[in-house]
């Protein structure tokens, strides 16, 4: 499997864990707009942009392209 396919296996499963816990009323609106704390979500969401960066910059090198 690619670099590339295991970040969005990961990217996937971090969505079905969150929907999940959403979905349980797991974090407080507080946490949910919270992006610098050290909460697990604050965490979850830090990693998740890191992923999608990464991804994005696969992306453009695969197409020779800039962002």
């Amino acid at each position: 499997m690619s670099e590339k396919q295991e970040i969005i296996n990961q990217m996937i499963e971090m969505q079905r864990r969150f929907i999940e816990l959403e979905q349980k009323g797991e974090f407080s609106t507080e946490q949910y707009y919270d992006n610098e704390g050290e909460s697990e979500l604050a965490k979850y969401k830090r990693t998740y942009d890191e992923l999608a960066i990464k991804l994005v910059d696969m992306a453009h090198a695969e197409k020779g392209s800039q962002r």
